[in-house]
């Protein structure tokens, strides 16, 4: 890509730079870090063409979170007020440069309560406008015919994984009867994992990747991140909900079924990475790539019994 080229089109100064090679890489796109005389600047380049219009509610929700205090990076839009160009035939996007370290899992839960409560705070954010119908990947079970089927195709194929993912598949099953749809949904970020809730070099926390924004309950999203910091200790679930809560954050964590987006997503993640196991294609190039990220599910269970557990530690509060 040409640097120059990227900052004519997004208006971000001259004498432009791009870092050697990719910054960072997910499943569904890479970041280059772009140095011009106005700053340095985050160039996202998705791995398959993204819709303008489908993202656009979601980018709305970005900038008026980043409005309101949220520690978010802000969009570089076109000076036609476009969120992607096509430079050199590449299709990409620009947000400001956010220095944060590796992602961290034992971030400090006030910190990450504080910040989960501001996202649920953005005002208009309630109800869910522009957005329409919940996506059904945070509703929806994967199913007990699908997961058998894709158990067997992963044995017959000899996966590595498969002796790890039948042992749960019980349990799998299990949680998906706790599955409620949301009470009241609002717009939330829906991707509140580590890796885009990082700490940053100055001591506080920044939450990057806003692209899968939509309605979801912010009950159901706390229940979500509450696995995700807290994992085995109620103490620092507990932690995170109180500082949730003083912050002013509208969600509660009260029952099984405040678990329901983490049950859904960990499922569908968990099925999409088994699939590109067994046809490997641009977000899993290859059967390591399918295997680790599907290890990651894998590995460290959201069993129902850990989950009980969190949830009889912020309910047994004070």
């Amino acid at each position: 890509m040409d640097a120059a080229a990227i900052a004519d089109r997004f208006a971000l100064g001259t004498r432009a730079a791009l870092s050697d090679g990719p910054a960072a890489r997910g499943k569904q796109g890479a970041v280059w870090r772009l140095t011009t005389t106005d700053g340095r600047w985050a160039v996202k380049v998705p791995f398959r063409p993204d819709d303008e219009q489908a993202l656009r509610p979601a980018a709305v929700f970005q900038e008026a979170a980043a409005a309101a205090g949220v520690p978010a990076p802000r969009i570089r839009r076109t000076p036609e007020g476009d969120l992607f160009a096509v430079v050199d035939g590449v299709q990409l996007r620009v947000h400001e440069w956010v220095d944060h370290a590796d992602p961290d899992p034992l971030l400090d839960p006030e910190l990450v309560g504080a910040a989960v409560a501001a996202t649920h705070r953005v005002p208009g954010a309630e109800p869910a406008a522009p957005f329409t119908d919940v996506d059904r990947w945070y509703l929806d079970p994967v199913g007990a015919p699908r997961w058998d089927r894709l158990i067997d195709e992963l044995d017959a194929e000899g996966a590595p994984f498969a002796p790890k993912l039948a042992a749960l598949r019980d349990e799998l099953v299990g949680l998906e009867s706790w599955l409620t749809p949301p009470a009241a949904p609002r717009t939330c970020h829906r991707d509140l994992v580590a890796a885009n809730l990082v700490p940053t070099a100055s001591g506080g926390v920044c939450i990057i990747d806003w692209e899968n924004s939509g309605p979801a309950d912010a009950s159901q999203e706390l229940g979500f991140v509450l696995f995700e910091f807290g994992r085995t200790d109620p103490g620092r679930a507990r932690a995170l909900a109180a500082a949730y809560a003083d912050a002013g954050g509208p969600g509660r964590v009260t029952g099984p079924g405040d678990f329901s987006m983490l049950i859904a997503v960990l499922g569908h993640i968990t099925e999409l990475a088994a699939g590109d196991w067994l046809r490997p294609n641009d977000r899993s190039p290859s059967r390591a790539h399918a295997e680790e990220w599907i290890d990651e599910a894998l590995d460290d269970p959201h069993t129902r019994d850990r989950l009980g557990g969190l949830l009889a530690g912020i309910t047994q509060r004070g």
